[in-house]
């Protein structure tokens, strides 16, 4: 058995708003509840044109208000760009306000560059990231061991630790955490990394054996070319990052792969080798398939499609393709 989860960048489609886009983002957690999905998580991004996801505590609470079942959480808060006190105050009040129903995933990397990382931090310098996952553990656990309390208190809250490299995962293994790996994006080092995890995973007080989670691009539609069509947005705005033109997420346009020169369908390709497209039995072949290969006990499904109804559907036909492995 397995699970599906939901991760949102947020995205603001071309022509519309960010009051738009939470409101498309309520109605996508409702939706996906009602079909199976495990948890719902956003992702930490800053200064990115199109990206709305810097309030990422604010958004969770606005989520978990709107439903009532899902599990909703960070995927993730970049940890070096926080004090711990305050991300264990926040989040132990999300946990507080919604009991069991808050995740804490956290990530090594900045998620934005050297301007907004600046713009966060001040004048402070590099972090430690192992000393900061430590603190935070300690002020979560409420255990005296820091010279303050991060009020409200003890809080059981599960903390994943997230990430693209063999680093990660053997921090990850180290600390006895729950693990997520961000194939939906940085494919390269997905087995090796995963492998590593559960190779070298130590039992820890959360956690007595491996638990992963793998990323993946999934746009599905009835027909297989109106998917193909809705895949264009994804492949567009990764397009654009790449070449230093970031913005809101396209409109679908006709013929767009066609366009590009062999190295950049080369390069998109690459980056977004963890993907599906297709109408159902497409999507059901290739999730059986990457469930088959990493042995991932959950999926995280990243669908960035403009239309909120064609991104609505996208993950109900996702859910009904695999519908016999859902646990």
């Amino acid at each position: 058995m397995t699970a599906l989860s939901v991760l949102d960048l947020m995205m603001i489609g071309e022509g519309n708003t960010f009051a738009i886009t939470l409101t498309d983002a309520v109605a996508l957690a409702k939706h996906v509840e009602s079909h199976g999905y495990t948890r719902y998580w956003v992702a930490e991004h800053h200064d990115l044109p199109g990206i709305a996801s810097s309030a990422t505590t604010l958004l969770i609470q606005h989520l978990a208000a709107a439903t009532t079942r899902l599990r909703v959480g960070s995927g993730g808060i970049m940890l070096p760009n926080h004090s711990p006190l305050v991300v264990a105050e926040q989040f132990g009040t999300l946990d507080t306000l919604f009991p069991g129903r808050i995740d804490l995933g956290v990530g090594r990397a900045p998620g934005s560059a050297g301007a907004a990382i600046r713009a966060l931090r001040g004048d402070a310098s590099e972090r430690d990231f192992n000393r900061d996952l430590e603190k935070l553990t300690q002020y979560l656990a409420d255990d005296g061991s820091q010279p303050v309390r991060a009020i409200p208190g003890n809080h059981s809250l599960p903390i994943w630790l997230l990430g693209s490299s063999p680093n990660s995962a053997d921090m990850a293994a180290r600390n006895g955490l729950p693990y997520a790996f961000a194939s939906h994006f940085a494919p390269r080092f997905l087995m090796q990394a995963i492998e590593h995890y559960r190779t070298t995973f130590r039992p820890s007080a959360v956690l007595d054996k491996p638990y992963v989670i793998v990323g993946a691009n999934v746009i599905a539609a009835r027909h297989r070319a109106d998917a193909e069509l809705l895949a264009t947005s994804h492949q567009q705005w990764v397009h654009d990052l790449y070449s230093g033109r970031p913005g809101p997420l396209p409109l679908p346009k006709e013929g767009f792969l066609q366009g590009l020169s062999d190295g950049d369908r080369h390069t998109l390709g690459q980056a977004m080798a963890c993907t599906a497209v297709g109408d159902i039995e497409d999507v059901g072949n290739w999730l059986r398939q990457f469930i088959a290969t990493t042995q991932a006990d959950e999926v995280i499904i990243d669908a960035r499609i403009h239309s909120s109804e064609a991104r609505s559907l996208s993950y109900q036909i996702a859910a009904e393709s695999i519908s016999d492995l859902l646990g």
